[in-house]
This record gives structure tokens, sequence and C-alpha cells, in this order.
């Protein structure tokens, strides 16, 4: 198998998407095919001694800037790196593709370029959420502003069976974010979805209140992308403000830090448990084909660990599980996801 990789997307390509590629090597089992500016690559790649037949580079002259409409330069930076991989997956010349690169233009290239599962009426980000207790899975994490009570059942199924096959979360427990417990609460597109997400297979526990998301009860949390996204940014801000708090009470004085050596590793480990690159990046589900969203500030470590779950997600036949999972629906619900399409 090969896993493309947008050799100059992010805040820091192609310096840390190199080091990253080559980090992961002794992870997967895939060779990975960079796409970028083939003279800026390999004067990184030359700084490192690896398998050579196990990485390749496919030269191309455009860059999406994080500042680009995304549409607008799907279409018109067709020789860009991230343009160039997503058509490579569409043509099967590779079987996953990863990059940190604008959001909004993977989103929109995928769709365009790739295209969707026959019956999902929209792809989801779905990302793994650190808890206290180890990880749950959150989608949509921030693809879908607006959603009808269709996308979030597909969203439940989506990322139930992402926690169940990449994440290893055996019959994962589902939960829809809400404002409270009980089945009567939140806007009627939540009740709605409450009482659909009962009627289905799924492992569904009912609803999730918004402080109860960190504690690890459930397993997958279902949200429409924008409060999911909310959802991710504020406990990305809380876990650095926590961390970077408890620092600065521990060197206050002799006493304090002598209690930080003594807790060193119990903190280290805490700080593991938060730290976004041990996880890399979110999967853009539903689309016809592995898409993987990298964090715009990776570093090495961060794509390292993304290209290994996009290795996870191939191994485990993710993509082809979806399908089947969706050929399966009534044919009332397919005929409302096509209606949602149209």
């Amino acid at each position: 198998m090969k896993i493309g990789f947008d050799g100059m997307g992010g805040d820091h390509g192609p310096k840390e998407t190199v080091k990253g590629a080559i980090d992961a090597l002794s992870l997967i089992s895939s060779t990975i095919v960079i796409y970028g500016d083939e003279t800026k690559i390999n004067n990184e790649l030359n700084k490192y001694k690896y398998d050579l037949p196990r990485i390749e580079v496919v030269h191309t002259t455009e860059v999406i800037e994080n500042d680009d409409k995304p549409v607008k330069a799907i279409k018109s930076k067709d020789d860009s790196s991230m343009v160039v991989g997503l058509k490579a997956l569409r043509k099967g010349e590779i079987d996953a593709f990863v990059s940190a690169g604008n959001t909004g233009a993977l989103l929109a290239g995928g769709l365009l370029k790739v295209g969707r599962i026959k019956g999902i009426s929209r792809p989801a980000l779905c990302t793994i959420y650190p808890t206290m207790v180890g990880a749950s899975v959150l989608v949509d994490a921030g693809a879908n502003a607006e959603c009808k009570s269709r996308n979030l059942i597909e969203f439940a199924y989506m990322g139930s069976m992402y926690a169940e096959k990449v994440v290893g979360i055996k019959n994962p427990k589902v939960a829809l974010v809400n404002i409270g417990a009980e089945d009567t609460k939140g806007t009627p597109l939540y009740i709605e979805t409450h009482q659909l997400l009962k009627e289905t297979d799924l492992n569904f526990v009912g609803n999730v209140e918004g402080r109860d998301v960190p504690s690890g009860n459930v397993d997958v949390i279902v949200a429409d992308g924008f409060t999911g996204n909310i959802i991710l940014k504020l406990t990305e801000g809380v876990a650095l403000q926590l961390v970077s708090g408890l620092k600065t009470q521990i060197m206050k004085n002799t006493i304090g830090k002598i209690g930080g050596l003594l807790l060193k590793n119990n903190l280290s480990d805490f700080k593991k448990l938060l730290d976004y690159t041990e996880y890399g990046g979110a999967p853009l589900l539903g689309l016809n084909g592995l898409v993987v969203k990298a964090h715009g500030s990776s570093n090495a470590k961060a794509f390292m660990n993304a290209i290994k779950y996009a290795q996870i997600g191939l191994d485990s036949h993710l993509i082809e599980e979806i399908k089947q999972k969706v050929a399966s629906f009534p044919k009332a619900e397919m005929n409302e996801a096509q209606e949602t399409e149209a």
C-alpha cells in the first residue's frame, strides 16, 4: 500500500513533514509518497538515513496557503501538493492521503476530487478526543456548521466504526452532545436526533452534557461541526492553560520545585494524555477514500502519528466497512441521504 503525504502542508512543512514521514516508516508497512517541491523535500530527506525505496517524491509547483479561499484554491491551484495528492487517491495511485494544509480546502478538495461514499450526505471530521480514562472519538469536529438529523445519524455510525476499527474500542458507547441528559432537552434538531438514535442498532446511551465530555464515560461524542469544533478548541485551550498554570505554581518556590521533581513522571504522563501530537490527525469520514487532516501546527511527532493512524485505517478496511454499512441502511434512509446530496 501507499500513503500519500502533503509535504508542503502545515506551518512547518517541509522540515517537520519530512522528518515525520521518516519517523513513521518504522511504524507502518506502506510506502510514503510525498507531494511538494522536489528540491526542498529532497534537501530535507538528505539529512537522514532511511529505507530509500519506501519514500517517493512527486514534484508539484504550487502550495495552497491558509488564507486561500478553499474552493477557489482547489480549482485554480491544480498543481498544488494537496490537489495532486487528492487526485492520486481518486485514481487509486495511493491508498490514503494525509495533509496539514488548509482545512476548508482539504474538505472542498475531498468532495470535488475524491467524492463522497454513495448514501453519505456529508463527510465529517472525526478526531480522537483525550479523556481522563483514555480516548474517545469526537465527530463532527468542524466540517459542518449546520446539520440535519440525518447527518448526525451518519456521523454517529461513522464515529462508532472509527472508534471500534481504529481506536480499538469494542461496542463503543455513543452519546449526543446536548444541554441536558433528558430526551426532551435541546433544540428540535437534537430532540429529533435523540429519538432517531434510540431506534438504531448503535450502542446509544443518550445525551452527554459538555461538563461530562472529558470524563470518558462515553466513547463516541456526536455533535454538529459548530458545536464539536468549540468543544475541541475549548478543551485544547483549557489543557494548555492548565499545564502552564501548574508549571507556574510549581516553580514559585523551593518547596514547589522539590514537589515538582517528585511528581515529574506523573506530570509527564498527564501532559502526554492531553497532547494532540499523540493522535496526529482526524480523518474526513464519508469520502470515497481515506483522507486524514493533521493539525496545522503539527510537528514531526504529530505527522508521524497521523501517518500511523492512516495505516491503521487502511489495515482495518475502515472505508470499505463504512460503505458496507451504508449499503445496509433501509431504502428510506438512503433516499433521504441522496436527496440531501442533491
